[in-house]
């Protein structure tokens, strides 16, 4: 391997790391917050991606029928709970607020994407239409699958977790069929810099994982709901204590993580050819990031995920049948030196 060819892999290693340090962003998110490890976010990347080809094939995208199903089962539950304390005051604009986003926005996106001529749309309106489909599934499956079990242990949060993982698998085969598609590239510029044939794709998708992050961090520096939850992954009892919603704070959690995996999906489709399970090791990956940054640390955790798109770009030269084994490796002795240098990894109390 010659220095042309080092650089090249480097290059495709900080492309799809750039993708990968998103979802490590987003479990690292998840989990501070909930305690969940969102296995799911995979599935999140692969509805996206499919989501957004879906549309520009000029097909209507089945995943605006199950955010509008999953909506409705929302609704219904909060219905039935308001049914049940029939309180007035706060809980009519509860229930309102439900309605809105759990009826009324599933039922605009459908209404949009049945009149619009998708195919023609111009890209940043059918990514746009994409989040706007995709992102709020992330919130919902937290409504309906998590949050019942808020105050249960972190393994049966997990347990849970794989089973959501499973049923989104299944949906997606259902949904978009066992053939792969790829969505158009944001930009067919190419140019060369020294050795490296640069092309306005890979840095759209560099340059946009860095503005998500840059634009992560100054919600949670600036804004009121990220400071809450930063508030709530600190200490979820003390938060509760001083008046923050943590099951709100949840939701948000889940919304940016859904947020970021189907973002992440819209900038990985143009680059590889996706499936309905594609995701899932795709997450995987960004799950290594995340347990590098021990579940803990942001910055960490998105340099463990370019740590592991720059191994996976390397190995695929040198030793391509073994390229997901090296990756995963990986795991074990970041986990064995936290064994050594912590007392847990996973939080000691439930609160």
């Amino acid at each position: 391997m010659d220095a042309s060819i080092a650089l090249i892999l480097a290059q495709d290693g900080i492309t799809t790391g750039a993708v990968y340090a998103l979802l490590a962003v987003g479990l690292v998110l998840v989990f501070a917050v909930t305690q969940v490890i969102f296995i799911p976010q995979g599935e999140m990347v692969a509805y996206g991606a499919l989501t957004i080809a879906t549309m520009q094939s000029g097909v209507f995208p089945s995943t605006a029928w199950l955010l509008l199903a999953m909506g409705a089962a929302v609704f219904a539950m909060d219905l039935w709970n308001w049914l049940r304390r029939a309180n007035a005051g706060t809980d009519h604009v509860t229930l309102a607020r439900s309605a809105l986003f759990n009826l009324a926005w599933p039922a605009l996106a459908c209404m949009l994407l049945k009149t619009l001529p998708l195919q023609a749309l111009a890209l940043p309106v059918q990514v746009l239409l994409t989040l706007a489909v995709v992102a709020p599934i992330g919130p919902m499956l937290y409504r309906l699958a998590f949050e019942p079990l808020a105050q249960s242990s972190v393994l049966v949060l997990l347990i849970v977790a794989v089973a959501v993982h499973f049923v989104m698998l299944g949906l997606g085969l259902l949904m978009f069929g066992a053939e792969g598609m790829r969505s158009l590239p944001f930009s067919e510029l190419r140019f060369e810099l020294g050795p490296l044939a640069m092309t306005g794709q890979g840095l759209s998708v560099i340059a946009a994982s860095v503005l998500i992050m840059v634009a992560l961090s100054m919600f949670f520096n600036v804004t009121v709901a990220g400071k809450a939850l930063r508030a709530t992954a600190v200490n979820r009892l003390g938060a509760r204590l001083v008046g923050i919603d943590v099951r709100r704070s949840g939701r948000l959690a889940f919304l940016l993580a859904g947020l970021i995996g189907a973002f992440s999906g819209v900038l990985i489709g143009p680059v590889t050819t996706l499936y309905y399970d594609s995701g899932f090791l795709i997450g995987l990956k960004g799950f290594v990031g995340a347990i590098i940054g021990g579940l803990a640390s942001y910055p960490i955790a998105a340099g463990g995920a370019v740590l592991v798109g720059l191994i996976e770009a390397y190995a695929s030269f040198s030793a391509s049948a073994y390229k997901e084994v090296l990756v995963f490796t990986l795991i074990v002795p970041v986990l064995a030196w936290r064994s050594l240098t912590s007392h847990s990894l996973l939080a000691d109390e439930e609160v």
